[in-house]
């Protein structure tokens, strides 16, 4: 069972879903105004949906095992449904990618295109938090909402095309996270 609802910030509609047991960290208001200034920062059509699942490890790992082919847990996991040609060019991502056809979708009038959706491992960002694990190099002490609340950028922008498998797409991707938490108010 899960605790879900949908909030709209025009243009975005967020669509949060909290698995039982898991502690909330921060207001679902909080989360979904930093995923949308993380959707406007990474460049993502509008209007639009996006899905975020608040989970613990035992579903991350299943996740990560199912989609990623590896052990454990993970903290956060980016399912993206949108071709990397909706999204702009920049410098977190790859180069310029030929339009594919299979993943552009015919949508009723009105109707807001899913962009993907995000899961996060809240006991994860907890952990990570709390033994000093956190942050972008893994080697930051700091609150389990800002964990949170890096976990939640960091899976935006994933969704948004942004990655950092590169060191120059890791660099770009790194500062814009930065800068969208260093403005963003945290809610305590």
């Amino acid at each position: 069972m899960a605790d879900g609802r949908s909030l709209y910030l025009p243009p975005w509609r967020i669509d949060l879903t909290v698995r039982d047991g898991v502690p909330r960290l921060l207001p679902t208001t909080a989360l979904a105004r930093l995923i949308g200034r993380a959707l406007v920062a990474g460049g993502a059509p509008r209007p639009a949906s996006i899905g975020l699942i608040l989970a613990n490890d035992r579903e991350l790992a299943e996740l990560n095992a199912a989609h990623m082919g590896k052990a454990g847990p993970t903290d956060v996991l980016s399912f993206p449904l949108l071709d990397l040609t909706a999204f702009p060019a920049h410098t977190g991502g790859p180069g310029p990618v030929a339009a594919s056809a299979s993943t552009t979708f015919a949508l009723p009038p009105g109707a807001r295109p899913h962009l993907g959706d995000i899961v996060v491992s809240v006991e994860r960002a907890i952990t990570q938090a709390e033994e000093g694990r956190g942050g972008w190099a893994g080697d930051r002490r700091w609150s389990p909402a800002d964990e949170l609340r890096l976990l939640v950028v960091h899976g935006t922008l994933h969704v948004c095309g942004w990655d950092h498998a590169e060191p120059i797409e890791e660099s770009a991707m790194r500062n814009l996270e930065r800068e969208l938490l260093d403005s963003a108010v945290p809610a305590r």
